[in-house]
């Protein structure tokens, strides 16, 4: 092989690594969703680890994404165990744990509510584990023991 096709090939490898890289999912922990937005009224993004993304339905949501929704918006989303949380205008929220195994139960749900507000519909994980569910908020920590509940945050000043 010359100079010139080697550095074609070369030339394409790295084209092929790059195209890759910008198309791989974002991911924190796993390559696989842990949940999708099902509905939104308005403006929001998703952060995953350094790639932020307009949020639209369909649009994963992974371990470790920031979901913000903007001053008129909102957002609705539902998990792999089939909890729905819906967040309301001006809102940020974390996916910090999410382990849905029912093969090897293996269960945890954890969420940081930033601020704005919040309404949790339990899924399997609350069913099954109860205490593996945790919303934290700038005043404290929620665990979950219903299948419902509503949370408004203010950021801490």
């Amino acid at each position: 092989m010359n100079f010139r096709n080697r550095c074609l090939v070369v030339c394409a490898l790295w084209v092929g690594m790059t195209a890759s890289a910008q198309t791989a999912p974002p991911v924190a922990g796993s390559a696989e969703p842990v949940g999708r937005v099902k509905t939104l009224r308005g403006q929001a993004t998703i952060r995953t680890q350094t790639q932020t993304v307009e949020a639209a339905v369909g649009t994963p949501v992974y371990l470790g994404s920031e979901i913000r929704t903007g001053k008129d918006a909102s957002l609705g989303l539902t998990f792999k165990d089939s909890t729905v949380l819906s967040l309301g205008a001006d809102t940020r929220l974390t996916v910090d744990e999410y382990v849905y195994d029912p093969n090897q139960g293996q269960y945890k749900f954890g969420a940081n509510l930033g601020k704005g507000a919040l309404n949790y519909i339990s899924g399997a994980i609350a069913k099954a584990r109860p205490e593996a569910v945790s919303v934290k908020t700038p005043g404290a920590v929620i665990g979950v023991r219903g299948t419902h509940f509503v949370v408004k945050a203010e950021e801490e000043q």
